[in-house]
């Protein structure tokens, strides 16, 4: 009888993580479909790379155009020069005729960069992770939040021009009132989780002053949340305080959390392809960041 009770005991925990599963798919209104799509478009040879000032990142930037255009968002292209005398392109999605003013709570800024690192020779960068993945992101996010007076969506260009387009948006925001600035900051891949057993995760850098209101938002979808960069403080100051594009609104003393799916043995190599990415669980990882957003008062 006890062998009974416990085989009956291991069926009922198996069902009951079945019906667990089931309900996170039933909740997950991301579609990995949509973000394969993206990623596959951004990362073929059309945009070769989308190196900034390249006509490959010409092709990126006017697909990025056309897909907030079907989310019914307005856009604005802001373009700016690099240190090198090269022209790109920041593209700024928003819900209205005008930007958001910044009053109330302020207007929360979500970005990602779409630029990448082109051609060398015969060899080119196609970029699926770093950072199609997150341009894929901020659409599927485009779609859920439109509507939302208080977001701005920026495309950015020049991450790989010492971030330039991430400077020059910080410099156009002069005066205006910043609630949040989120980063999405390579967020396709699996290949390199944080623990081995563990390839649902998202590490949110800056993100543990929320960690409750994210853990909530968590619910059904069983991510594996990390506030630090694989457990170091060298490699967490790095790429949270001295290299990502949020930098200069950090040094402004606005908000910032960085979400980030880590570094992989893929990024910037000609083997980052559009089917080396986790759709699966990077649908996962936006429908979280939606539902944080979301949560956030209008």
């Amino acid at each position: 009888m006890d062998f009974v009770r416990k085989i009956f005991s291991v069926l009922l925990l198996a069902a009951a993580a079945y019906t667990a599963a089931s309900g996170a798919s039933d909740t997950l209104r991301v579609r990995q479909d949509v973000l394969l799509g993206d990623v596959e478009f951004l990362s073929d040879t059309l945009c070769a790379g989308r190196r900034t000032g390249t006509r490959g990142g010409v092709e990126a930037a006017a697909y990025i155009l056309r897909r907030f255009a079907e989310c019914g968002l307005s856009s604005s292209v802001q373009p700016f020069e690099t240190a090198t005398g090269v022209v790109g392109h920041n593209i700024i999605a928003y819900s209205g005729d005008k930007l958001p003013s910044g009053s109330g709570y302020g207007t929360i800024v979500i970005m990602a960069y779409y630029d990448g690192l082109g051609r060398t020779g015969d060899r080119f960068y196609p970029g699926a992770d770093s950072n199609a993945s997150g341009v894929a992101a901020l659409l599927a996010l485009a779609e859920r939040l439109s509507g939302r007076k208080d977001v701005l969506l920026v495309a950015l260009d020049g991450h790989n021009a010492n971030s330039a387009g991430a400077a020059a948006l910080c410099e156009s925001f002069k005066g205006r009132r910043i609630r949040m600035v989120i980063n999405l900051d390579i967020i396709g891949a699996t290949s390199s989780p944080v623990d081995p057993y563990w390839r649902d995760y998202l590490i949110a850098l800056g993100g543990e002053v929320h960690a409750r209101t994210l853990d909530r938002c968590n619910s059904g979808l069983g991510l594996h949340l990390y506030y630090d960069y694989y457990r170091s403080r060298s490699f967490t100051d790095l790429f949270y305080r001295r290299t990502g594009d949020h930098k200069p609104f950090l040094e402004k003393r606005i908000p910032c959390v960085m979400f980030t799916s880590g570094i992989t043995l893929d990024t910037n190599r000609s083997t980052d392809t559009y089917d080396s990415l986790d759709y699966k669980v990077m649908a996962k990882r936006v429908e979280l960041i939606a539902r944080w957003v979301e949560s956030m008062k209008n």
